[in-house]
C-alpha cells in the first residue's frame, strides 16, 4: 500500500523541488501541494468529510508557509486530525527548534536542503506511525483520554452557585487569547448557556448521541460558532432527551471535541448524570464551584466524597473554585480545602453580582466589561488553569490584563508587532 503525502508549502521553487524529490521515494502517492495554511486546513477537512481513509498518512510542512506560521499550523493540524504525521522541513535543525516541533505535534524534522535519505527516513518512520494510529482508532474503543486538547469540566455544588457563569467565563478567556475552544453544555436537563449568550440554535449534543463515528463534519454540524468565537454544544431544548446521551456517547463526544479543539471547557451542572460523570472522570482538571456558605459547602465535600465512592474522580484531583467570595465571610478557602480534601483554586470570585445583573438578565455575560472585578478574576482563573497564554494574564491585586494582552499575543503570532 502507498504512502500518501501532501506538501504544504508557500514557496513556489520550493514546492517544485520539494514536490520532485517526494515522487522520488518509493511506495509514495505524492498529492498536489497546497500554497498555505488556510488551503491545508481546508483540503484536508474536505478529505475527512468524505471518510477518514481519504486523509494523507503524511503531511509535509515546508517552514516557509504561512499565513499561520509553521508551528501553530502543525498545531492544529496534529489536533484536528490526530491520525496524519506532520514532518516540519526547516533549515533550522537545532535542539530547540526540534523540540518546539515535537511539542506542537510534528512527528518528524527534515533540514534543509533535503537529501533523499533523510526525507525518506522520516517519511517513512511517520507513515508507520500513521498506520498504527489508524488501526488502532478503526478498533472501535473509546478515545484515549489525554491525548489532544485540554478538557476542564465546571460542576456546582448546589444549584446556584455560579458553574454556568464561570464556564463560560473561562472559555471565553481562551478562545480571547487565541486558542481555538468548545464549550459545552452537558448539564442535559436543565443547561443554561445558550440562555447566557443569546443563543438559539436547533442542534444540541443530543444529536451527537448515537454517533459511533463523529467525523469533523459531523461535529461542525452540531455546534453553534458565537459570535465571540466560541463552538458551542448545547443541551437539548427537551429535558427529557438528555437520557440519550449516555455515558459511553458522552466519552465519544468529549473525545471528538478533545481531537479538534486546543480547549474545550464542560459545563456539567449540579446533578450527577452519567454523561457528567463521564466527563469529570474524563477531564484533564475537574473544578467543583462552591460559595462560602454552610450550605454549599456541605454540597461540596458531599460531591466530592460521591465522586471518589463511585471512582469517578479523586478529592486530590478536584479543584474547588470559591465564588462570593468576601473577606469577612467566616468560611474562607483554606477551611473550605480541609472539609473538602481538595485543592482550593488560589484565585477567588469576589462577590459582585451587580456588575453581572445586566448582561445576565440582558443573555449577554459575553459582554461583561473588562473591568468588571468579577471577569477579571474568573479571567485571572482561566490564567492560572493553564488556559490562557503566559503573556494575556497579569494577577495583581485581583486585576487582569485582558483584551489589550490578547491584541499584542496576536501580533507577536503574525508577526506584526
Amino acid at each position: 500500500m502507498s504512502t500518501r503525502i501532501l506538501p504544504a508549502v508557500g514557496d513556489a521553487d520550493a514546492a517544485r523541488s520539494l514536490t520532485t524529490l517526494i515522487g522520488q521515494l518509493p511506495d509514495v502517492e505524492p498529492l498536489a501541494p497546497v500554497t498555505d495554511s488556510t488551503q491545508l486546513v481546508d483540503t484536508l477537512s474536505r478529505l475527512a468529510a468524505e471518510s477518514l481513509d481519504e486523509l494523507p498518512e503524511v503531511v509535509v510542512v515546508h517552514e516557509r508557509i504561512g499565513p499561520v506560521p509553521a508551528l501553530e499550523l502543525i498545531r492544529e493540524v496534529a489536533l484536528r486530525f490526530p491520525s496524519v504525521g506532520v514532518v516540519l522541513v526547516t533549515s533550522d535543525a537545532s535542539p530547540g527548534l526540534f523540540q518546539a516541533a515535537m511539542d506542537h505535534g510534528a512527528r518528524g524534522l527534515a533540514a534543509l536542503p533535503l537529501s533523499y535519505e533523510e526525507l525518506a527516513s522520516r517519511v517513512q518512520a511517520v507513515a508507520q506511525w500513521s498506520a498504527g494510529v489508524r488501526r488502532h482508532l478503526g478498533a472501535g474503543g473509546d478515545p484515549v483520554p489525554g491525548a489532544g486538547g485540554t478538557v476542564v469540566t465546571v460542576s456546582g455544588s448546589k444549584g446556584g452557585v455560579g458553574a454556568t457563569l464561570t464556564a463560560v467565563q473561562l472559555a471565553l478567556a481562551a478562545q480571547t487569547s487565541g486558542r481555538s475552544t468548545a464549550l459545552v453544555d452537558m448539564d442535559l436537563q436543565t443547561g443554561d448557556v445558550a440562555s447566557y449568550l443569546d443563543v438559539q440554535f436547533r442542534r444540541s449534543v443530543v444529536d451527537l448521541a448515537a454517533i459511533n463515528d463523529i467525523s469533523p463534519r459531523v461535529l461542525a454540524d452540531a455546534v453553534f460558532r458565537h459570535d465571540s468565537g466560541l463552538a458551542l454544544l448545547l443541551a437539548p431544548a427537551e429535558g427529557e432527551r438528555g437520557e440519550e446521551v449516555t455515558d459511553r456517547a458522552a466519552r465519544h463526544i468529549v473525545g471528538a471535541l478533545r481531537s479538534r479543539y486546543e480547549v474545550v471547557v464542560i459545563d456539567c451542572g449540579a446533578q450527577l448524570g452519567g454523561a457528567g460523570a463521564a466527563a469529570v472522570e474524563t477531564a484533564d482538571r475537574a473544578l467543583l464551584v462552591t460559595t462560602p456558605d454552610v450550605i454549599a459547602v456541605r454540597g461540596a465535600k458531599r460531591t466530592v466524597r460521591m465522586w471518589d465512592r463511585l471512582q469517578i474522580r479523586k478529592a486530590e484531583e478536584t479543584t474547588v473554585v470559591v465564588n462570593r467570595h468576601t473577606r469577612s465571610t467566616e468560611i474562607q478557602p483554606p477551611l473550605i480545602a480541609r472539609i473538602t480534601g481538595t485543592a482550593v483554586a488560589a484565585t477567588t470570585i469576589p462577590a459582585h453580582f451587580k456588575e453581572l445583573q445586566g448582561v445576565v438578565d440582558a443573555g449577554r455575560v459575553h459582554e461583561l466589561e473588562a473591568k468588571s472585578t468579577v471577569k477579571q478574576a474568573m479571567w485571572a482563573l482561566a490564567g492560572e488553569l493553564g488556559l490562557m497564554q503566559a503573556a494575556q494574564t497579569s494577577h495583581r491585586g485581583g486585576r487582569l490584563r485582558g483584551d489589550r494582552g490578547a491584541v499584542s499575543l496576536r501580533r507577536r503570532r503574525d508577526g506584526t508587532g
